[in-house]
């Protein structure tokens, strides 16, 4: 049973805390907006759930520890591309693809995850390489890959927006 007091309720309240304000934020991606709060936010939980998957015991290194890697590599793009370069140039692009891309690795593994402890969905697909799992991850990658991709070509953040304010 879920104890949302515990390492795994904390990484789990993170994980789900990140994965909605990250959807909000790729939303205000088809707007030009980045709200300054919310992407503070995001970034702080989004990394925070990644370092505390690393705290589970294992043996071996794991998929789930390369998801993580990776998706701390395209979070500290999405940071330089915002704070460092303040989405000038090419960083505008960056983000956007990269904000969408941390969001979709969110929403990858909430996507196994539900199929390895929701029973109805564990039934269908009981060791994660049935159709079913592949088809709900195969819809997640499409849906992200076409709001990847038109976040990236209709983000256009005037300085105003991008400037960095509470």
């Amino acid at each position: 049973m879920f104890d949302p007091i515990s390492y795994v309720g904390f990484h789990t309240d993170l994980s789900l805390l990140a994965l909605v304000v990250g959807i909000i934020l790729t939303a205000a991606l088809f707007r030009s907006r980045v709200p300054s709060a919310l992407t503070a936010l995001y970034l702080a939980t989004a990394v925070l759930t990644d370092i505390t998957g690393f705290g589970f015991p294992f043996t071996g290194f794991l998929p789930s520890h390369g998801v993580g890697l990776l998706s701390l590599l395209i979070l500290a793009l999405a940071t330089a591309a915002l704070y460092a370069f303040a989405l000038r140039g090419p960083w505008r692009w960056i983000y956007a693809a990269s904000l969408t891309a941390s969001v979709f690795l969110l929403a990858f593994v909430a996507v196994a995850q539900s199929f390895l402890k929701v029973p109805a969905l564990h039934a269908l697909a009981p060791t994660g390489s049935e159709p079913p799992f592949g088809a709900a991850e195969g819809v997640l990658l499409l849906l992200f890959a076409v709001a990847g991709f038109l976040a990236t070509r209709r983000f256009r953040p005037t300085l105003r927006t991008t400037a960095i304010t509470t």
